[in-house]
């Protein structure tokens, strides 16, 4: 028989499939309050995975995040008002003469925070961060599902750091 850990290792295993498999299938979605649309590529996916490079983040910050990413392309399409903004210089990977470099580039964040239904009907607070390097397209970053400061729980998925969040 399974123990505890097999069963949640299984379950992450599981729901970390299911949600490349659907982020796979979403190219881009159109956002009101760009006019424009959002793309969603493999910085966005593997940003779930990892808060920063080499540092993966926890099996259970990942699992929340990827328990919820069908959601993102929803909350993004719905957005018109945007609830959180940054603007930061940071060294960005690009291509240069078939090389890839990291360079100094203007970053901004934006939030945008929604309440939806998840797939069990649930209404679920969500905050999405698109990320734009220069005058690049916009891209989907992260996604934080309902947050909370508890000290008894010891969990907090939100910073307040968009970079890492």
């Amino acid at each position: 028989m399974d123990s505890e850990q097999e069963k949640k290792n299984k379950l992450f295993e599981k729901t970390l499939a299911d949600a490349e498999s659907f982020y796979d299938s979403v190219n881009e979605v159109d956002c009101p309050y760009f006019n424009d649309v959002v793309a969603f590529n493999i910085k966005g996916i593997k940003h779930i995975r990892f808060k920063r490079e080499k540092v993966a983040r926890s099996h259970a910050d990942q699992f929340m995040r990827l328990k919820y990413i069908r959601l993102a392309p929803r909350v993004i399409e719905k957005s018109k008002t945007l609830q959180e903004y940054k603007e930061a210089k940071s060294f960005e990977e690009t291509k240069s003469g078939g090389e890839r470099v990291k360079t100094l580039q203007d970053v901004k964040y934006y939030g945008f925070i929604a309440i939806l239904k998840d797939d069990l009907g649930r209404m679920t607070r969500l905050k999405v961060v698109v990320k734009q390097v220069g005058g690049g397209k916009p891209y989907f970053w992260s996604i934080i599902p309902f947050w909370k400061n508890n000290k008894d729980l010891d969990r907090q998925m939100h910073s307040g750091n968009l970079e890492e969040d």
